[in-house]
C-alpha cells in the first residue's frame, strides 16, 4: 500500500499537475534572478549616488525641504551663484559632455539600436526571443549614470529595466532553457529592476507583465515569475537602502467625498492631453534627430546643450526631477494659506513644459536614459497645477487637496503615456506611502488610459497579444 501511494505521488509530481516539478520549474530561476537583479540594482544605486555627488551635485544646490517652487524662485537651484561664476557655466555644458561620454561607451561595447533601455527590452521580448547580451549590465549602468548624473533630463528606470532583463536573459541562457523560458525570465528580471529601484515590489511585478502591450493585454505566463523575482529583488535592495517609500505624502490626503470625482474627471482629461503633448513632442524631436545627417555623437551633444541651456536658467529640470515631486507633495493647506496660489500653479505648468522639452532633447537625441521617471514628474506637475486651480475656485465642500491631485495626476499621466494603468495605480501608492487615494487613482487612470488609446511613448510596444510575433 505504501509503495502504491509513493508511486502515485511520484507520478503526480512528474505529471505537472498541481504543485509539481514542472509548475515550479521557474520558481528557482525567478528567485535567482530576483537576488541577482537586486544586487545589480544596489551596485547601480551606489553608482548613481557617487556620480550625482561628483557631477551635478558639485554645482547645483537641491531645493530646501519645505520650499514651494515659485516663478521668482526657479533659478534658486544655484542659490546666489551669479552669471559670472564659472560653476554656472559648467552646468551649461556638463549635460552635453555626460551624454556624449555615455553615447560613445554604448556604441563601443554594445549593439543596442538606441539608448532607451525599456524600449530595447520590449523589442527583445517580441522580436529576439528574450535575448539581451550580458555586456549591457556594466556598460548601460555607467553610460546612464554619466548621462543623468551630469544633468541630462532622463530617468534611471529605463536603464534598470534593461539591466534586469539582461540578468534574466543571461540566467536563462546559462541554464540552456527554451526561448519561451528565456522570454519569461527576461520579463521577471525587468520586473525585479523596477521593484528595487522604485522600492515598489507590487508595481514592479505588474510592470513586468503589463509593459509589452499598448492595450489592456498582459503576458499571463510571466505573472508568477515576476512576483517571485520582484519580491526578492526589493528585499535585497531594501536591506541596503531601507524599507521606506521613495517619497513622503501626508496621510491627511484622503478620498473623503464623492464630489471630488468631478474635478478628478477634469484632471483625467487634462493629463490625457498633457501626455499627448509629451508623446508628440518627444517623438517629433526624436524624428528630427533621426533625419539629421549629423553624426550620432554630434546629435547627443546638441541635445545635451539644449538641456544645459534650459538648466542654466532653471536647474529644477535637470536630472530625474524628483525634487519637483516632493515639492508637489508639500502643497498642504497650511503651506498655501499665504502663498500666491495662481503663481505657483503657473510655475508647475511651466516646469511641466520645460521638463518635456528637456527630456525630449536628452533622450530623443540618443542620450542614455529613461522616459518613465520624467513622466511621473510631468504628471505630478500637471496634477499639482490643476489641484491648485481647483482649490482656488471651487467651494471647500469639494475637498480639493493639491498634493492629492499631484499624486493622482502622476498615476493618470503614466497610465496614459506609458500604457500601464495597473502599474500606475499601484506605483504611486507604493512610492508615496499613501494608500488612501487608490479610488481616485483608479478613476483617473481608467479614463486617461481609455482617452489616449493608440498613443504610447514606447515604439516597441505592440497593440495586443495577437499582434506580437511571440503569439503569431
Amino acid at each position: 500500500m505504501l509503495r502504491d501511494i509513493s508511486l502515485s505521488s511520484w507520478k503526480f509530481f512528474r505529471a505537472g499537475k498541481g504543485l509539481s516539478f514542472r509548475t515550479g520549474q521557474y520558481f528557482g530561476e525567478a528567485a535567482l534572478i530576483g537576488v541577482l537583479t537586486g544586487l545589480v540594482v544596489v551596485a547601480f544605486r551606489y553608482m548613481i549616488d557617487f556620480g550625482t555627488h561628483v557631477l551635478i551635485g558639485s554645482f547645483v544646490r537641491p531645493r530646501e525641504d519645505g520650499t514651494l517652487p515659485d516663478i521668482q524662485q526657479l533659478a534658486q537651484g544655484f542659490s546666489a551663484v551669479s552669471l559670472g561664476d564659472c560653476s554656472r557655466w559648467v552646468m551649461l555644458f556638463l549635460p552635453a559632455a555626460g551624454a556624449l561620454a555615455g553615447y560613445l561607451l554604448i556604441r563601443r561595447f554594445t549593439k543596442l539600436e538606441n539608448a532607451r533601455g525599456t524600449d530595447s527590452a520590449i523589442r527583445a521580448y517580441h522580436q529576439r526571443g528574450g535575448y539581451v547580451t550580458g555586456t549591457v549590465i556594466p556598460v548601460k549602468s555607467v553610460a546612464s549614470v554619466l548621462t543623468v548624473a551630469s544633468g541630462g533630463s532622463a530617468g534611471y528606470e529605463g536603464p534598470v529595466t534593461l539591466l534586469g532583463a539582461a540578468v534574466g536573459s543571461v540566467v536563462a541562457r546559462k541554464c540552456n532553457l527554451t526561448l519561451r523560458a528565456r522570454r519569461i525570465l527576461m520579463a521577471a528580471g525587468l520586473a525585479a529592476g523596477i521593484a528595487a529601484l522604485f522600492q515598489a515590489p507590487l508595481a514592479g511585478a505588474i510592470f513586468g507583465f503589463e509593459i509589452f502591450y499598448s492595450s489592456s493585454d498582459i503576458e499571463y505566463e510571466t505573472v508568477l515569475p515576476c512576483f517571485v523575482a520582484a519580491a526578492l529583488s526589493y528585499t535585497i535592495y531594501a536591506c541596503f537602502f531601507g524599507w521606506g517609500s521613495l517619497f513622503v505624502l501626508s496621510a491627511d490626503n484622503v478620498y473623503e467625498t464623492g464630489l471630488v470625482l468631478v474635478p478628478y474627471f477634469v484632471l483625467a482629461i487634462i493629463v490625457t492631453f498633457a501626455a499627448r503633448f509629451y508623446i508628440s513632442f518627444f517623438r517629433g524631436t526624436e524624428k528630427r534627430f533621426g533625419m539629421s545627417r549629423l553624426p550620432g555623437a554630434a546629435k547627443v551633444v546638441a541635445g545635451g546643450l539644449a538641456t544645459g541651456l534650459i538648466g542654466f536658467w532653471i536647474p529644477d529640470i535637470l536630472g530625474p526631477g524628483y525634487p519637483l515631486i516632493q515639492s508637489a507633495f508639500r502643497l498642504e493647506p497650511e503651506a498655501l494659506a499665504q502663498a500666491p496660489v495662481l503663481r505657483i500653479a503657473s510655475t508647475f505648468f511651466l516646469l511641466f513644459v520645460l521638463k518635456v522639452v528637456a527630456t525630449s532633447f536628452t533622450v530623443g537625441s540618443g542620450g542614455s536614459g529613461g522616459v518613465f521617471a520624467p513622466a511621473l514628474v510631468c504628471g505630478g506637475a500637471v496634477g499639482a497645477a490643476t489641484g491648485l486651480l481647483f482649490s482656488a475656485f471651487l467651494p471647500a465642500s469639494f475637498c480639493v487637496q493639491p498634493a492629492a491631485f499631484a499624486l493622482v495626476g502622476m498615476a493618470g499621466f503614466v497610465a496614459s503615456a506609458i500604457r500601464v494603468p495597473l502599474t500606475a495605480i499601484v506605483i504611486v501608492a507604493e512610492i508615496s506611502g499613501n494608500h488612501q487615494l487608490l479610488l481616485p487613482a483608479m478613476w483617473v487612470c481608467g479614463i486617461s488610459f481609455w482617452l489616449n488609446n493608440g498613443w504610447s511613448l514606447y515604439r516597441s510596444q505592440v497593440h495586443s497579444r495577437e499582434s506580437s510575433p511571440v503569439h503569431a
